[in-house]
């Protein structure tokens, strides 16, 4: 379970890693995250949570350069260790309803 503080310091950490044009990106992080479906730039500009104008979220995408590297060693950084079984197997087309299974399997496509 992630605490507030540690989402705190997480946010922290990308926010300073950002470079230019960081206010901007950070903002249309925030409005990705939280808009049910993107169909424009016009969509995220109008989010709540992006406190620019539209057109900030052009020059942000046009001037912002984030390293992806950096970026993604700090996202692997937030995985969690605890270690999962994947077990693969072979499928058929023919349902097996009568099937026993646990109710601890997940089915993964």
């Amino acid at each position: 379970m992630i605490t507030i503080d540690q989402l705190k310091q997480f946010r922290s950490c990308v926010y300073t890693i950002l470079g230019k044009a960081k206010d901007a990106l950070f903002d249309l992080m925030d409005a990705v995250l939280v808009t049910r479906s993107v169909y424009s730039f016009v969509e995220l500009s109008v989010s709540p949570v992006f406190r620019r104008q539209w057109s900030s979220i052009y020059e942000a995408l046009e001037d912002g350069n984030p390293p992806r590297k950096e970026l993604m060693k700090l996202y692997i950084k937030q995985l969690p260790q605890a270690e999962q079984i994947v077990l693969a197997g072979d499928h058929t087309a023919w349902s097996r309803l009568d099937a026993v299974t646990l109710k601890e399997r997940t089915y993964e496509h």
